[in-house]
């Protein structure tokens, strides 16, 4: 059974995606949540095992529900719904933490296949077949207790932070091409999906590197993929 925890200020909205998800996967539970206020605590409580978050709501948008969710180091996978031809929601939400992101209109076989997506990751995730811990320069990658730490001080990563930074660090040295980094860690269906790709690359640079714009681990080949190398090498 998937959980899944359907945020929207609009009853109508919440209760067609769940009949929508419920006549396609007779294994999702399908609970709403209408209070945009009381998001937070819903999922807490709730723990489901995905969240599907609008954007576009009124009383609080999902951008700060999603930035208080990661900064409070929940890592829940999340698929933020976005408005069609907005490409800056798409970037931000991936920015902030999401794990994917439906344009609308959508199908409901699109969104049970974008959320089918989310939980094999997460479930991968949980059961990493390469458990040797990791150590590039000052970074240490402990797979069996999903850890980061960088000159001894624990870094903090979501799922899909961890799953890319692990997959560079495997490769060190070696260049790994978009396509490549997109299947391994998002899977198939996402291999032209590159934007994902920059934005995460992004998001990992930001918390390992001690000038993001310069970066000493993560490499840019241009029009090619990325390079891991450790600062000494």
């Amino acid at each position: 059974m998937t959980r899944i925890l359907v945020i929207d200020d609009d009853p109508d909205v919440t209760s067609l995606i769940a009949m929508g998800l419920d006549s396609h996967r007779p294994e999702f539970a399908v609970s709403e949540c209408n209070d945009a206020l009381t998001a937070l605590s819903r999922i807490d409580g709730d723990r489901p095992d995905v969240v599907i978050l609008d954007l576009a709501m009124p009383a609080r948008d999902g951008f700060s529900i999603l930035e208080e969710l990661r900064h409070g180091e929940n890592d829940v996978p999340v698929i933020v719904l976005t408005a069609k031809g907005l490409e800056q929601e798409k970037v931000r939400g991936l920015e902030l933490g999401a794990d994917d992101y439906v344009t609308k209109p959508f199908s409901m076989k699109e969104l049970a296949a974008r959320v089918d997506a989310v939980v094999r990751r997460s479930r991968s995730w949980a059961r990493p077949t390469d458990q040797s811990v990791i150590v590039r320069g000052d970074l240490r990658i402990d797979p069996a207790r999903r850890e980061v730490t960088l000159a001894g001080k624990q870094i903090s990563l979501t799922p899909t932070e961890f799953n890319l930074l692990h997959e560079l660090a495997r490769g060190s040295g070696r260049v790994l091409e978009h396509r490549t980094l997109l299947g391994r860690v998002w899977g198939p269906e996402y291999r032209d999906e590159v934007h994902y790709l920059k934005v995460y690359v992004g998001r990992l640079r930001n918390k390992i590197e001690s000038d993001p714009q310069r970066p000493r681990y993560i490499q840019t080949i241009r029009g090619v993929g990325y390079r891991f190398l450790a600062p000494s090498d």
